[in-house]
């Protein structure tokens, strides 16, 4: 062999000393990616699962939600026409209130000046009949409350 044959040789063995501990420490870094690699999977997995769990729960809270929607709007439709029939008897119990306060105070001079007699009935006042069974009940609260 010739000189130049040797120098090769010994360059490349130079190289070759200098390459195997890259070698073996790519190898043990090959390995490290490949154990967290399994464990990545395994924690991509979970989280398919999770979110196939939460995309099921908000299925069922869209549909909860729609139903107790649904409830409200029903139960709002059936309030609407008693909210109505409450604010004409609270109108008409104001006007008896106020026509039963001043009978009283009328009478109140008559009642003093009789010895504490009883107060007369008052007169009912014209106008309209009662519309419903809870304005009869009404009047009649009305009445025997003197």
């Amino acid at each position: 062999m010739t000189a130049l044959e040797w120098a090769a040789q010994a360059a490349l063995l130079v190289l070759l000393a200098v390459a195997v501990p890259f070698a073996w420490r790519l190898e043990r870094q090959i390995t490290a990616l490949r154990r967290e690699g399994a464990a990545l999977e395994a924690g991509a997995a979970g989280i398919a699962e999770a979110s196939a769990a939460a995309e099921a729960a908000l299925g069922r809270l869209r549909a909860t939600a729609e139903q107790a929607g649904r409830s409200v709007a029903e139960r709002v439709a059936e309030a609407t026409p008693l909210r109505e029939d409450l604010r004409f008897l609270t109108e008409r119990a104001e006007t008896l209130a106020d026509r039963l306060d001043g009978l009283v105070r009328e009478a109140r001079p008559m009642a003093l000046g009789q010895g504490m007699g009883h107060l007369p009935d008052p007169q009912p006042a014209p106008g309209p009949a009662p519309r419903s069974e809870a304005e009869r009940e009404l009047l009649r609260a009305l009445r025997g409350g003197r």
